[in-house]
């Protein structure tokens, strides 16, 4: 079978941050339990012009710019995202207007014309969804190309245990033959389950209750015949009374932390061995980096430990751990599994295989469907910058959604990783970033800030949302 996978990336990031060690004074909690305990340094925050279609359309501008391609041979540009502007119109097809307007002049008019688009929707693992969607599609043609594009905005309610966590950006993928940076191997380990750890459902609110409600806030008390009488004579299109209620989406989830964390261990446990069913290989030691999701920089080495501890077993090694912390209690595993955690063994194990796609997620935060591929660059850009060779090493991706589902593939790190990733420059991108204070962070998550902070060069930015009657929520974008 050819070869098929990643030939570039590119990833696009908010020019501004919030120090968390200012948001945890301000929060009035422990910045060493942020910082030592999940390992997080910085999180990024869009401006009041940014979202997640400006996002895509920055990471997919730089991905073709930078890579000289003819947005003409591009067959399929898929978005995993659970950050949509809109519940039909998909951002896709903002990303690919605003590019065809740039574009224009070097390839000619609607250069996206014959592109298939799409967005997919599951939580954090969507993106990795849109992956094994073109990369089978590139297999199963000739010369073909497709470019995955993981875009989303992390925004918990202030003062949450989610808010630390927050985070925002996208990366893009060129997905071809003969790809110059990893090719993929065609087993998926796949494990899904239907739960509710988090989600984002529409909340529906009564409108006479909301009436009652701001009567009271005015200092008046009305009944629910008053309310109902006023709703019914009232024209206007907010308190219409063809719907009794309001139905509001918001970006903040609702989310269960620890059953979440819970969740996201077992899927990933039973997708690794659903991919060891499919392929008999010992990854413990056949795989030289694991690649996560990170709702938080360490969240990936405090899920794997206990599938760790079983590796070691397999691997006539656990010796070497019980010599350390004692061999297991019976009812006594947990505390055990803690000090596992905390072994210099594992350590060992998390500083070789795991800690340099860590990097990026402490300065960054969540970027939910991108944060695997954000993880990925931080891998590689860490082994560029310390002259570390990769050509042939073998990747495991641990990817996960809420939901729930996890997939897991392999990737193979191809002779011209280095070239194609020389120019990436991620680290001192993000040294470059504007810090902002709580206060001015807390406006921005309040959508109280109306014109930009920082200033952008040469970069794509929401310029209007439309308010006619044949166009009220439309977006527009330009290229400042």
């Amino acid at each position: 079978m050819k070869k098929t996978g990643i030939d570039a990336i590119s990833f696009y990031v908010p020019k501004l941050f919030v120090d968390m060690e200012k948001l945890a004074i301000k929060r009035n909690i422990s910045f060493e339990k942020l910082n030592k305990g999940l390992g997080l340094n910085k999180m990024s925050i869009p401006d009041c012009d940014e979202d997640t279609a400006s996002f895509a359309a920055n990471a997919l501008l730089n991905l073709i710019t930078s890579n000289n391609l003819d947005p003409r041979e591009i067959g399929r540009i898929y978005i995993g995202t659970e950050s949509a502007l809109d519940g039909s119109k998909p951002i896709s097809t903002y990303v690919i207007q605003v590019l065809e307007e740039i574009l224009n002049n070097k390839f000619g008019f609607r250069c996206f014309k014959n592109c298939d688009v799409v967005d997919l929707t599951f939580a954090c693992v969507g993106a990795v969804d849109a992956l094994q969607n073109c990369n089978d599609w590139v297999v199963n043609g000739v010369e073909r190309k497709a470019v995955v594009i993981a875009s989303d905005l992390a925004k918990y309610e202030l003062e949450s245990t989610g808010e630390y966590t927050q985070g925002a950006g996208a990366v893009a993928l060129l997905i071809k033959e003969n790809p110059s940076i990893i090719s993929i191997t065609n087993k998926w380990g796949v494990a899904t389950k239907s739960v509710g750890d988090f989600f984002k459902p529409r909340r529906v609110y009564d409108k006479e209750e909301i009436l009652k409600e701001t009567a009271k806030l005015l200092g008046k008390e009305i009944s629910n015949d008053e309310a109902s009488k006023i709703l019914n004579k009232n024209n206007s299109e907010f308190w219409s009374s063809s719907n009794a209620n309001f139905e509001i989406y918001k970006e903040e989830p609702i989310f269960e932390g620890q059953f979440s964390n819970e969740c996201y261990e077992e899927r990933i446990f039973e997708a690794l061995d659903h991919f060891i069913s499919q392929k008999n290989i010992n990854i413990f030691e056949d795989w030289n980096h694991l690649i996560f999701h990170l709702p938080y920089a360490f969240h990936g080495r405090r899920m794997l430990v206990k599938k760790w501890t079983l590796w070691l077993d397999d691997n006539n090694k656990l010796d070497q751990l019980t010599n350390e912390i004692g061999k297991v209690k019976k009812g006594d595993e947990k505390a055990w599994i803690k000090l596992a955690s905390k072994s210099e063994l594992y350590n060992d194990f998390v500083v070789k295989k795991i800690a340099p796609g860590e990097i990026a997620s402490s300065e960054i935060g969540n970027m939910y469907t991108a944060s695997i591929f954000m993880s990925l660059l931080s891998m590689l850009n860490n082994a560029i910058t310390k002259k570390i060779e990769l050509t042939n090493n073998k990747i495991g991706f641990i990817s996960y959604g809420s939901g729930s589902k996890a997939k897991i593939f392999e990737g193979i790190i191809e002779s011209s990783w280095k070239i194609k990733l020389k120019s990436s420059n991620l680290f001192e991108i993000l040294d470059k970033r504007k810090d902002i204070d709580v206060g001015t962070y807390e406006d921005l998550h309040r959508n109280k800030i109306k014109d930009p902070i920082s200033e952008y060069n040469s970069s794509i930015k929401l310029s209007k949302i439309q308010e006619g009657e044949f166009t009220r929520g439309l977006r527009s974008y330009k290229f400042k």
